[in-house]
């Protein structure tokens, strides 16, 4: 199973995988500009931490192999599907935010305008994660591990996707 992993290095803390989560995950209009006035604000499904210098570091959902947030769950809704992923029913959470108490990473965060959990579910059922694709510095990058392992994985291009262009949902390719 692929996974996100994160190059600290190349992150500059400018939120457009945040961004590209929350058009892409929690937007009714899918597009920033109407997505500002939507009744409910989006929210993203990761978010950045600050480091302490100009970089930050991305905070999702790592689908850990024995994940507390499982175990604390007292409604069940949080279940790993077939391909490992953990995932949330959203019609079985309580909103009791136990998960996002014992999770290690501070993965899930509370949506409380629902009185539930939200949390990365590696944009299920999409081609890529969003947060992936939108990261003009490919400090994100999705890769099976054993490559990176092994080393077979070879690292994007720095600087060939400058981002997303939130109004129409297009990538926008640098050109050489």
């Amino acid at each position: 199973m692929k996974s996100i992993f994160v190059n600290t290095e190349r992150c500059v803390a400018c939120k457009t995988c945040e961004v590209a989560c929350a058009l892409n995950r929690s937007s009714l209009s899918r597009k920033l500009p109407e997505a500002l006035y939507e009744e409910v604000p989006p929210q993203a499904r990761l978010r950045i931490d600050p480091t302490g210098g100009e970089n930050g570091f991305p905070i999702q959902c790592r689908h850990c192999q024995d994940a507390p947030c499982l175990d604390a769950c007292p409604a069940a809704a949080l279940y790993r599907d077939s391909e490992g992923l953990v995932l949330v029913h959203d019609d079985r959470c309580i909103g009791c935010w136990m998960c996002v108490m014992v999770c290690p990473f501070g993965a899930p965060q509370p949506f409380r305008s629902f009185r539930k959990i939200l949390k990365c579910d590696r944009c299920k059922g999409m081609d890529a994660p969003s947060c992936v694709e939108s990261c003009p510095t490919h400090a994100l990058v999705l890769v099976d591990p054993e490559e990176m392992a092994n080393g077979t994985f070879a690292a994007p291009r720095r600087g060939s996707l400058m981002g997303i262009d939130f109004v129409s949902g297009r990538s926008l390719v640098k050109t050489k």
